[in-house]
């Protein structure tokens, strides 16, 4: 059997008082024509990583909402998880590919989780590439099946990307987390765009009371007296940590009480991350201002929680990134980000909202000593950071997407959402950049080859003309 992954209870209505009757009353009209159905989640592991998070939020309301929800992790040995993470890094834009040995591993485990695979089910959505195989393996049955891809794969490794797509094939619709990140010559199936949220009520992002905020971070240890910078990511090249470090070292030239803090999970399916936090640490043994916290050293949600509201900037200082939630989290909790320009990261800092984008350790301390330096205007860029977290990317958002895509592809009419920002399933106006559903008479258009685009945003316009072919992938299969 596959690892059942137990969760709490959480009710529609505790979210009431942030996003209002309406769209409650919107999700509950999507809902009704999935009254029964089952619906299971597969991902690798059950903590760790931001699509447990989601899931943890995500699957409890899909049963309050009357649908059979399920979520199972696949097992597999640390070999396996090894080889995942090759191909996660593969599709990327790593080059360091997958041998023929490890794709003997990867078939060979993903049989065996497969054979384990027994109870029917009307849709299954699987979640990166560790149970990609799953109905490759298994057949199909009578399930609708999404592959959720919360990577960027513009620019994957051609081989790797090769063995995957005929994987793809057995696949109803394929989902990513904006436009750009289809990979090349995608040919399989219906193709969606929808970015992924935060739960502002899991403990991650609860409202923590500033005191209370403070004296945990001063009972973990950090002197709450003095500037922090911190960044929270898993353990990861692809995050910069070294390049975060970098640029503390710059900061602090100018400012010598600042302190960082680099806060990450250790995650089952990520075999690397004991190797990035040795190298973090050699990194910084030699200073006692830089503080290195996991998950298995006492800090989770909450402390998380507490460290996001008290840091005076957050740092995600990504080279590459599928969407970097951290950075709704940090603003939803009205702290300003200094980020890279990479994934999703643009979008959720656009048109001058949260805080600064930046393309090198120079910028990020120089944009991070701005910050330092004039609290009002971070905090002014951290709440328009909050006002666009509260309409794009919290997890009622999120569920009527899915709601609406389940109910597309069993054929059973999903509805139009009235009062829930919602992004567009096939056939629908939605923006190539985000997916956001958009309106026809939208005055921001661009038109391009022959066709029109509509946009929901100046910032999403600006991408897509900047390079248009990364978004004809998705969204030249809107209609498909």
């Amino acid at each position: 059997m596959l690892q059942n992954v137990d969760v709490g209870r959480n009710r529609l209505d505790a979210y009431r008082a942030t996003v209002g009757d309406e769209v409650l009353q919107d999700l509950r009209e999507l809902a009704e024509p999935l009254a029964g159905a089952r619906v299971l989640h597969v991902n690798a592991t059950s903590y760790g990583g931001g699509v447990a998070e989601i899931l943890r939020s995500e699957v409890p309301l899909m049963r309050d909402l009357g649908i059979v929800a399920r979520w199972k992790t696949i097992t597999g040995t640390e070999e396996f998880f090894a080889v995942t993470k090759a191909i996660h890094n593969a599709l990327q834009g790593g080059t360091r590919g997958v041998t023929q040995a490890e794709w003997e591993i990867y078939e060979q485990t993903s049989a065996r989780v497969a054979a384990q695979m027994e109870e029917p089910y009307d849709v299954v959505i699987v979640h990166d590439p560790q149970p990609l195989a799953l109905p490759h393996l298994r057949g199909r049955g009578e399930a609708r099946w999404i592959w959720r891809c919360h990577i960027d794969s513009s620019a994957p490794d051609p081989e790797v990307l090769a063995r995957l797509m005929p994987l793809l094939d057995d696949y109803d619709a394929s989902v990513y987390t904006l436009g750009s990140f289809a990979p090349p010559d995608v040919s399989h199936g219906r193709v969606e765009i929808i970015p992924p949220a935060i739960d502002p009520l899991s403990p991650k992002n609860i409202d923590l009371d500033e005191h209370l905020a403070v004296s945990i971070v001063d009972w973990i240890g950090v002197d709450v007296a003095r500037p922090l910078l911190l960044q929270v990511s898993r353990f990861d090249h692809w995050k910069d940590p070294l390049g975060v470090i970098a640029a503390y070292r710059i900061v602090k030239r100018r400012m010598p009480d600042v302190q960082l803090a680099l806060v990450g999970a250790m995650a089952r399916d990520d075999p690397e991350g004991w190797q990035v936090y040795r190298e973090i640490s050699d990194a910084a043994a030699d200073d006692p201002d830089i503080y290195l916290f996991t998950n298995l050293t006492g800090v989770g949600n909450i402390e998380v929680n507490a460290f996001q509201r008290h840091a005076d900037v957050a740092i995600q200082k990504s080279l590459r990134e599928g969407f970097g939630l951290v950075v709704s989290e940090a603003t939803w909790k009205g702290t300003p980000v200094v980020a890279g320009r990479a994934g999703g990261i643009p979008l959720q800092l656009a048109d001058g909202v949260g805080g600064y984008l930046v393309d090198s350790v120079e910028e990020c301390a120089a944009r991070v000593l701005d910050l330092l330096a004039d609290p009002a205007a971070g905090r002014r860029l951290a709440d328009a950071g909050r006002r666009r977290v509260l309409h794009r990317f919290l997890l009622p958002r999120l569920l009527g997407d899915e709601l609406r895509l389940i109910s597309d592809l069993l054929e059973r009419h999903p509805g139009t959402p009235q009062a829930l920002a919602a992004a567009g399933v096939s056939g629908e106006d939605r923006d190539p950049v985000c997916g956001m559903r958009v309106r026809p008479d939208s005055e921001l258009q661009h038109a391009y080859h022959g066709q029109r685009f509509r946009f929901c945003s100046k910032s999403c316009a600006r991408e897509f003309a900047a390079n248009p072919q990364l978004f004809l992938r998705t969204a030249s299969r809107a209609g498909a």
